[in-house]
């Protein structure tokens, strides 16, 4: 008998623990943050590897690109800043993925307008600006996944505090608004305090009984003013 009770509870708790569309988010943009952060990682130590000058304009080919010195140290930085970003919360990792999409996407019109000057201080020749390109792309584009869209689902991670405002605001109408309400709320209180230390009045009793019938504070003041307005029709 005791193992036909436990059963349910088991397939109920399994049923809450499966991920939700808000999960799925998140691990979309954390797995794409790692996946880049690693790439540019490696781009960054093997040009430390190959010993490349730090502000030389002719780079060196690395894994297919053109790379010096202070561009594998912007990588390396890049690479811990995602990696970070997505060890912390859904919304950071979002927004860094959208902020480092840009800087991306920047780059790569900057350094394609210095292309074989004395300004390329990055040796960027065009396949890096192509890979400036997609991998700015790709950032903004999971960065904004599940986040810059309508509708999103209620256990999204970027939805939790929309709603968790709109509670709020829910809370914040329940307040009493008026002289009338703030003596009802006084008064309540007074009668759930005397019935709890049992030196209440039966009238006392019989409203706060009568108010745990409902949830919101609103409605328990508005049942506690309904007696008040019957004893006035009474008199």
């Amino acid at each position: 008998m005791a193992l036909r009770l436990h059963l349910p509870h088991r397939t109920n708790r399994t049923t809450e623990e499966r991920p939700g569309p808000g999960a799925r988010v998140y691990a979309v943009q954390r797995t794409g943050a790692v996946l880049v952060a690693l790439t540019l990682l490696v781009f960054g130590l093997l040009g430390f590897a190959g010993g490349l000058d730090y502000f030389s304009t002719e780079g060196e080919r690395i894994l297919g690109l053109s790379s010096n010195g202070l561009l594998s140290t912007i990588s390396v930085v890049m690479a811990v800043v995602l990696l970070v970003a997505a060890a912390r919360s859904p919304r950071v990792t979002s927004t860094i993925m959208i902020v480092a999409g840009s800087l991306f996407l920047l780059s790569a019109l900057v350094n394609l307008a210095v292309l074989r000057t004395s300004f390329n201080i990055l040796a960027f020749e065009f396949e890096n600006v192509v890979f400036s390109v997609v991998v700015g792309l790709l950032l903004l584009t999971l960065g904004a996944y599940g986040r810059i869209s309508g509708h999103l689902p209620d256990d999204s991670p970027y939805a939790r505090h929309d709603t968790m405002d709109n509670a709020d605001l829910d809370l914040s109408s329940d307040l009493p608004s008026t002289p009338v309400e703030i003596a009802a709320e006084r008064a309540m209180r007074d009668a759930e305090v005397a019935v709890v230390q049992h030196v209440a009045t039966n009238e006392q009793r019989r409203r706060v009984a009568a108010m745990a019938q409902v949830h919101s504070r609103a409605d328990r003041r508005r049942v506690w003013m309904s007696f008040d307005a019957a004893g006035r029709e009474l008199r």
